[in-house]
């Protein structure tokens, strides 16, 4: 009682012939697999990596002048000590 048997199937199909007719259900399954195809075809590109950016060369980043405070001390550690 809980499974469909053959005859549910062979009733479901005569159902969908009747509501859809045979044109109507053949250009459905075509727009089906033009959507399948699409979709693959946007996954494949997808899946091309990109190029990757060249990293700016150090030569052109300024360099970093030291802090020539003569007051400057090191950060002391507050953290409480256990």
């Amino acid at each position: 009682m809980g499974g469909l048997s053959i005859w549910h199937w062979l009733v479901v199909g005569v159902v969908v012939m009747l509501l859809f007719g045979k044109g109507r259900f053949s250009d459905l399954m075509g727009d089906v697999a033009k959507g399948i195809k699409s979709f693959k075809k946007g996954m494949a590109e997808d899946d091309t990596p990109a190029a990757p950016q060249p990293m700016p060369r150090l030569q052109n980043q300024p360099s970093i002048e030291p802090n020539r405070d003569p007051h400057l001390q090191p950060m002391q550690d507050d953290r409480p000590h256990s």
